[in-house]
């Protein structure tokens, strides 16, 4: 009765109150294997519920009794223990702490080489529970041998054992370069790249995040990941009917990329820039956030990289992106993916300025709504943009719009420019361009005003002095006469 209370969340704080704990303890040992089993499932729903009756689970001394009984009893005993040390581990670092104390990594390694698959699924999950906390909890779960066993348990023939299997495999990688290595040695990436176009999403979803977890800590990780043939057939994915698919596609492709030139280039070659593109405009929210690094990261490496991603059509998208997810962090990526493709060359910046990026980008700097990473992430791509950036039509609405610190580049694009193109000149003029820069205060001997002096030294001295709100048909008449 109490296992099935515990199920219902609003029971949980009665049957605490009713000292249940104490009262399951003893019935572990109970003569009846089925009573045994009862009291182990109600226990692991309760510890499943909170840190607070999970920690009462490790009080109780609970947990050795757990552990002996793991060992020498059936499947359908082991299968409720190892679901009560999944329940106490998943809550802290101190509480899976606990569990290794006990001597409990050992009995669940051997579990993974029971005979029933329910038994090694529910101790892959234990184990992935322990490991995701910390690397000291993960490397514990290496040393008991608990790898090797993984790798097999997702060459089995059961979705749900590779499933539980892979992401525990993906726990452990997910630390540190050793531990992941520590995967890769016992042969993982082969057998998880065979499995990404697996027809079962959740599945996939595991693979992914595994391959993604290898990928991340070095550039001869990556490129072992890349070995095993992942591209293309990786970028299907990103057309899965899972948005989680999605995500962890994306996550595992900007993980490749972000290394090096070389493996960004392999990605392009392959197509995996318009891949991303495209997938980014499928999907909204936090599914698109790893595609939108991932373009960031490879146009940061070099103009031919960047262009590759102007290609794709990736600028448009972006600055979707940047327009309408509500969420800061995502606008954040946006505007450093943005700013990263636009810095390179005037080209490059052109790129960006014409889908009307700069105004939007400028707005989420000055608004006082927008968070302090948005607004650094939003200022630095502008300034990276706007030194680069000749095409002025993009950059005139900014002589009236944009604060000193960013008006100072804005000015300094135009005395670039326009001593260079007389129709840029011309239309300077007709614009109110030059009226509007004779109205900013500059500092004497700023660099803003050696700016200003540049702009003013393209025009003759009496179109300047004499500026006035009619010059617009003095200075045409001049330069047609």
């Amino acid at each position: 009765m109490v296992a099935e209370l515990a199920t219902r969340p609003q029971n949980i704080e009665s049957l605490q109150n009713a000292g249940v704990m104490s009262l399951l303890r003893p019935l572990l040992l109970d003569v009846v294997p089925t009573i045994q089993q009862t009291a182990a499932l109600a226990l692991g729903r309760l510890a499943n519920y909170n840190g607070d009756l999970a920690e009462a689970v490790v009080k109780g001394d609970i947990l050795p009794q757990l552990v002996y009984s793991l060992a020498e009893q059936n499947r359908f005993y082991k299968k409720a223990a190892a679901f009560v040390l999944r329940a106490v581990g998943k809550h802290s670092p101190q509480l899976a702490q606990a569990i290794v104390d006990c001597g409990a990594l050992d009995t669940l390694v051997i579990c993974l080489e029971d005979f029933d698959p329910g038994v090694k699924e529910a101790a892959a999950w234990a184990l992935g529970y322990i490991a995701r906390h910390n690397a000291e909890l993960s490397q514990a779960v290496v040393d008991a041998g608990a790898v090797p066993l993984l790798v097999l348990c997702i060459q089995e023939p059961e979705i749900a054992l590779k499933r539980i299997a892979a992401s525990a495999l993906s726990d452990i990688s997910k630390h540190s370069p050793e531990l992941a290595q520590t995967v890769v040695d016992v042969g993982a990436i082969a057998h998880l790249a065979q499995m990404i176009l697996n027809p079962d999403s959740k599945l996939k979803r595991q693979v992914l995040s595994a391959l993604s977890q290898i990928a991340k800590h070095s550039v001869d990780l990556a490129e072992m990941v890349v070995e095993a043939e992942i591209f293309p057939v990786v970028l299907t994915c990103l057309k899965d009917k899972d948005d989680y698919v999605k995500k962890n596609a994306s996550t595992l492709i900007r993980e490749i990329a972000k290394h090096t030139p070389e493996l960004s280039q392999l990605i392009v070659n392959t197509g995996g820039v318009a891949a991303v593109t495209d997938c980014i405009g499928s999907c909204k929210g936090n599914i698109r956030l790893p595609g939108i690094m991932m373009l960031g990261y490879v146009a940061a490496h070099s103009e031919n990289l960047a262009m590759a991603v102007i290609v794709s059509k990736a600028v448009p998208q972006l600055s979707v992106c940047l327009s309408e997810e509500p969420e800061d962090h995502i606008k954040a990526a946006a505007a450093w993916a943005l700013g990263q493709i636009g810095r390179h060359t005037p080209e490059h910046a052109r790129a960006v300025a014409v889908t009307n990026t700069l105004p939007v980008l400028l707005s989420l700097y000055m608004s006082t709504e927008s968070s302090e990473d948005l607004q650094t992430k939003s200022k630095k791509a502008i300034k990276s943009i706007l030194q680069k950036c000749t095409y002025l039509p993009a950059l005139e609405p900014f002589l009236y719009d944009a604060p000193p610190n960013i008006l100072k580049h804005v000015v300094g694009q135009f005395s670039k420019v326009l001593p260079h193109d007389s129709k840029a000149r011309r239309l300077f003029v007709t614009s109110g361009g030059l009226k509007k820069v004779q109205e900013i205060k500059a500092g004497p001997g700023s660099l803003l005003q050696e700016y200003i002096n540049s702009i003013n030294s393209c025009y003759p001295e009496e179109i300047v002095s004499k500026f006035f709100p009619g010059v617009q048909q003095v200075f045409v008449s001049f330069m047609t006469a």
